[in-house]
Order: structure tokens, then C-alpha cells, then sequence
């Protein structure tokens, strides 16, 4: 069976994504920081259908430890998919420096640091496929969430230029930018239904950007729209803005 490495697995998109790889018989790994958290995931998946599943520590801010965890896995995945991301209110995370540094490395330095290891492993083996999940936030800075928006602007970059030096491996990587999605790190902001989506669509357009090795997909089709309005506004009119 294929394995599929869940980067971020305590989370609604990452629990969705894992399960979804699991209906195709995917035998799966669930990695996050408090794998005691995970189990109740890993006996649903193992009993509902039936596939392989283990649960592994995996801190994405302990970058120290990236390669050690990669190399205990016991096996090393076909696909991987990067689910970490930490938000807080924008005006916290300027005032507390830790805050920043967390918001940063969460969001960019963490999965940059895991992602280059599976990148090396994947370009030496010429098959497998890396999922990032980044933002439409990275598109444009806004004054409501700038350093959460620069750090995924960061990560969505990273994918970009990887997936370019890792086509000529046989590698595939996918940008996934979903708007806003209906999640614990969402639940206290007001999300307009219509722009929301919940965490299995999500899996759904990652299962399917997978098959059809897309390169970067928006989990509901009018947030490219709505970005390229958002961009495309001139910087001397889009400051004078509150976004």
C-alpha cells in the first residue's frame, strides 16, 4: 500500500485529509506535537477502513529534531502533506516577540526545515508528492493579520521555487490555498458562510489536485477571483485601505 504523512494531523483539515487518503487504502502516519491527542484518529481510521495507521511526535518549531523524526518513520511515504499553521490576533502576535517568532516559524520556518528533508529523500528516490497547505492571506499584506500573511507569503514561495527544482526529479508539489475554512483557529472570527469552507472539502480538493497534479488550487473556485481583485488594486489606493 502507498503511505501517506500527515504533517499537522490533530487539526479538522488534517484529521479530513488523513481520512480521505485512508478511503483510497492509503496506509497513513499522523504526526503532531501531542500524539496522545491523535490516537482516538489513528483506531477510526484503522477500524473504519481498515488501513495501517501510526501516530509519531512531530513539533514543527523544533527544527533540531526534523531529521531524526523523518528518519524513525517506519516507513518513508509516498505523499506528504504539510497541514501546521498557528494564528493569533494580529495585534498580539506585533506586541509579544514570542508571539512573532511562533506565528513565523509555525507558519514558514518549521515546514520549510521538515519539507527540505522530505524533498532531499523524494529527489533521490525520482517519485512522491508534497502537499502544502499555505493561505490566500500570503497574496497581499492587510494590515488585519501581516505577520501571518508574510509568513504564509513565505511558504507559498518556498512551494513554488520546490516544486519548480523538484519537477526535474519526478517529484509533484501542490499549493493549496483554501480562504477561509471553518476550524478551531477560526472560531472565534465572524466567517461569512458563503466564503467558508469546512474541513472536508478541503480534503476533497487535495485528493483531487493529487490525482490530477495540479499545481496550486483554491478549495473554492471564486477566492481566485476575489484575490486577483485584491492584488490587483493599486498600492497608492489599497493602503488607504482597512483590510
Amino acid at each position: 500500500m502507498p503511505t501517506v504523512l500527515i504533517l499537522g494531523a490533530s487539526s479538522e483539515m488534517g484529521f479530513e485529509i488523513a481520512r480521505k487518503f485512508a478511503i483510497q487504502k492509503f496506509d497513513v502516519q499522523l504526526a503532531g506535537r501531542q500524539p496522545d491527542q491523535i490516537r482516538p484518529l489513528q483506531s477510526d481510521l484503522q477500524i473504519r477502513y481498515g488501513v495501517h495507521c501510526t501516530v509519531h511526535a512531530f513539533d514543527a518549531m523544533d527544527m533540531a529534531s526534523h531529521n531524526s523524526f523523518y528518519q524513525s518513520l517506519p516507513a518513508k511515504p509516498d505523499v506528504t502533506a504539510c497541514i501546521v499553521g498557528y494564528m493569533n490576533d494580529n495585534e498580539k502576535v506585533i506586541a509579544d516577540q514570542a508571539e512573532t517568532i511562533r506565528t513565523i516559524n509555525t507558519n514558514f520556518t518549521g515546514p520549510v526545515s521538515i519539507l527540505n528533508i522530505i524533498a532531499a529523500d523524494y529527489a533521490a528516490r525520482k517519485s512522491g508528492t508534497i502537499i502544502g497547505i499555505s493561505s490566500v492571506a500570503g497574496l497581499r499584506g492587510r494590515q488585519s493579520n501581516y505577520i501571518y500573511g508574510s509568513a504564509k507569503a513565505g511558504f507559498t514561495a518556498y512551494l513554488s521555487g520546490l516544486r519548480n527544482k523538484l519537477y526535474h526529479d519526478g517529484v509533484h508539489v501542490v499549493t493549496v490555498l483554501p480562504g477561509f475554512v471553518n476550524t478551531r483557529m477560526t472560531a472565534h472570527l465572524a466567517l461569512p458562510p458563503l466564503l467558508t469552507a469546512q474541513p472536508q472539502q478541503v480534503a476533497d480538493a487535495v485528493y483531487k489536485a493529487y490525482l490530477k497534479k495540479k499545481n496550486v488550487i483554491y478549495v473554492k473556485w471564486f477566492w481566485k477571483w476575489i484575490m486577483l481583485i485584491i492584488t490587483s488594486i493599486p498600492e497608492s489606493m489599497f493602503k488607504k485601505k482597512k483590510l
